[in-house]
């Protein structure tokens, strides 16, 4: 789909190994962990959904089960699902039979749509794989679900641990953005590896605009080393007095303040024409959201008048097909 830059979010096993995995305890609903043996290694086994006569959730099926609880060898032997659970699922095969009817298990399963079928990767195969991609890498730290230090494990040691494996696969640190949500880890790798550092990403997790960062907290970023930041797409974003999208606040103090940006998340939100559903990507513009084909004016915006690095998309045709069109028609002046 054209993507040059691509991600492992990055956490550890009980053995202390870094693995691919959006979270360090999705195994539940990403892997076919609870009809395996391992189900018994589970932080929280599975408990199964209560209804009442109608069939209406009383209380909710759940597990939850952690990368930290199993070794790199028992991790391997999973395989992955889309991510995804059946809140009313009274059984271990009803709860993992929960995947939306606008995704799909196509490539996550085999045809016989009996059992599961996705790779799990450490984080090394990862940078293996993308390199063979010709790709280069943008590594997330998750943020840990157990305490601190893990098995004598601190985060500082997690934090090296990542850029340790970049350096073990030769991969020159021009081509590698690591990422996280912890300032602090942003800021071990500028201290302690700049190489890597001078690309590190701190990613913003503001949920409205009262969490939106300050001038003054932008500036103070930038002076402890901080070149990107990375909030996602709505705080960029604002609307003129005639309901055009424009650059937000928080846009322009950051390009003032000398730091770079990267957006997070397109093709997230489902149907732009159903965006009251998922507000939260556009919720600083939504009334100039009506249909799919304003994305393309979202995207314009971070792309020209925002001047963004980059835009995490979980579907990267869209920003390669606007790259293309975009590029085409510079060519032509």
């Amino acid at each position: 789909m054209g993507a040059g830059i691509l991600e492992c979010d990055a956490t550890f096993t009980k053995d202390l190994e870094l693995v691919c995995r959006h979270a360090q305890c999705d195994l539940h609903t990403t892997t076919n962990i609870l009809a395996t043996p391992l189900a018994d290694k589970c932080s929280a086994p599975f408990a199964p959904a209560v209804l009442d006569a109608n069939g209406g959730v009383i209380t909710p099926a759940s597990a939850k089960c952690c990368t930290s609880d199993l070794t790199l060898d028992e991790f391997k032997s999973l395989k992955g699902k889309m991510d995804a659970f059946n809140r009313a699922g009274r059984t271990v095969t009803e709860y993992m039979d929960g995947t939306p009817r606008f995704r799909t298990d196509l490539y996550s399963s085999p045809f016989d749509g009996q059992s599961y079928g996705g790779t799990l990767l450490t984080h090394a195969e990862s940078i293996d794989l993308f390199n063979k991609l010709g790709a280069k890498f943008t590594p997330e730290l998750k943020s840990p679900e157990v305490p601190m230090p893990f098995n004598g494990f601190t985060q500082e040691d997690y934090a090296q641990k990542l850029i340790d494996e970049y350096k073990a696969a030769g991969v020159a640190p021009g081509r590698v953005w690591p990422q996280s949500f912890n300032l602090g880890d942003v800021l071990y790798w500028v201290q302690h590896e700049p190489s890597f550092g001078k690309q590190a990403v701190f990613l913003d997790d503001a949920n409205v605009p009262a969490d939106v960062p300050s001038y003054a907290t932008l500036l103070s970023y930038r002076q402890q080393g901080v070149k990107i930041v990375a909030p996602p797409t709505w705080v960029l974003l604002a609307l003129d007095a005639k309901g055009k999208i424009v650059p937000s606040q928080y846009a322009r103090d950051a390009k003032r303040d000398g730091l770079d940006i990267i957006t997070w998340t397109l093709e997230r939100s489902g149907p732009l024409k159903n965006i009251g559903t998922n507000p939260f990507y556009y919720q600083t513009v939504l009334p100039a959201i009506q249909n799919d084909g304003d994305l393309y004016e979202v995207l314009d915006v971070l792309a020209r008048k925002v001047g963004v690095l980059g835009v995490f998309s979980d579907w990267p045709a869209t920003v390669t097909y606007y790259d293309n069109c975009m590029r085409r028609q510079r060519g032509h002046r």
